[in-house]
């Protein structure tokens, strides 16, 4: 594997979301997580290491394949906790704070999680991406519509901007003011308001039940 000097964007936003979102997940209760309370955290931060390693190195592809290996495993984890919460609840007494929490700890690693894939692909990966031009096929931002005076050709988005995407995603179920272009972006996109939709509905129909 040969190492290819490039010019990109700092990782370490990502980094802090994806420990962060791996803790939030280690919070869920054993019913809705996969394995022991520590797994999940623990390949994150092996992930995360062997990333690290790599880009020192040189091998961007090699971290950029690792990014997304980490965000996938966290998004089938995410899916699956989704699923147990709607498959577990009928019938179960299950006190409404307890129900409003465990719901808001999925809700909120979906929304890291999806932020962490809209940043791994844009533009093909942050090792790809410049922060003085940037230019992609896969979203298009608002900044990048200037032409008055001729800042768009020194915006980047950073990982808030992508976090911004993901929470919109989540509460209006669209991207609000930024364009998807790709389809591999609409395709998450279409997987992370069905996740948020599935948790939104199941505190719905249990707000009603008790009624």
């Amino acid at each position: 594997m040969v190492s290819v000097p490039r010019r990109g964007v700092p990782r370490w936003p990502a980094v802090v979301a994806a420990v962060t979102m791996s803790l939030l997940y280690s919070v869920l209760p054993s019913r809705l997580r996969i394995g022991p309370v520590w797994l999940l955290p623990v390949i994150v931060f092996a992930l995360v290491t062997l990333a690290a390693g790599a880009r020192r190195r040189g091998y961007h592809d090699l971290t950029h394949k690792l990014g997304l290996a980490l965000t996938l495993m966290v998004t089938l984890a995410v899916v699956l906790s989704a699923f147990l919460l709607v498959a577990r609840l009928p019938g179960v007494k299950m006190p409404a704070a307890d129900l409003l929490r465990e719901s808001g700890l999925i809700w909120l690693t979906n929304i890291l999680v999806f932020a962490l894939w809209y940043w791994e692909i844009d533009g093909g990966g942050p090792a790809m991406r410049r922060r003085d031009r940037h230019a992609s096929t896969d979203f298009l931002f608002p900044q990048m519509q200037r032409r008055d005076d001729g800042s768009a050709q020194n915006w980047a988005p950073g990982l808030l901007d992508y976090l911004f995407l993901a929470f919109n995603t989540s509460t209006a179920f669209s991207p609000t003011d930024t364009l998807v272009l790709s389809p591999r972006a609409k395709v998450l996109m279409m997987c992370q308001s069905l996740i948020s939709l599935v948790v939104i509905a199941v505190l719905a129909a249990r707000a009603i039940n008790t009624l």
